[in-house]
């Protein structure tokens, strides 16, 4: 298997948001690889390592999130990897639950997105994002 990191969607990808899909809410799992030091498109100088400028971006996703009743349900550095085999780990595993997918590409190509989005581009390395479908508010019972 091969495994390639992004920062942005593809057009293919993108085009993915707009075809049918399950109903409801969505939990999207990201597994997000750091730049050692953040590098801004617009060059300016700066102190950042690449995962503070992603928290910056984070504070920004988490209010536009909690502003269309999504939230982020985990946050956890990655520590190991406990099976299976890949060249280099993720820095970071997150989950975050959106209404529905649609509501997901509208924050996305939203103003305050713009406006969040070049601490993400600095950021991050590249990141793998997982759309899964079925989560109903709860999580597996023991």
């Amino acid at each position: 298997m091969e495994v390639i990191n992004r920062v942005y969607p593809n057009e293919e990808e993108i085009k993915g948001f707009l075809d049918p899909g399950t109903e409801g809410p969505i939990c999207m799992v990201y597994l997000l690889k750091f730049k050692a030091k953040a590098e801004y498109e617009d060059g300016r100088e700066t102190d950042l390592t690449g995962r503070e400028a992603y928290e910056l971006y984070t504070k920004g996703v988490k209010n536009l999130l909690q502003g269309v009743g999504g939230c982020i349900g985990f946050e956890g550095d990655v520590e190991r990897l406990t099976l299976g085999e890949v060249e280099e780990l993720w820095d970071l595993v997150a989950l975050a639950v959106w209404p529905s997918r649609q509501l997901m590409l509208e924050v996305m190509q939203s103003q305050g997105m713009r406006e969040i989005g070049l601490h993400r581009t600095a950021g991050l390395a590249g990141q793998l994002n997982i759309e899964t479908a079925g989560f109903a508010g709860h999580w597996l019972e023991g």
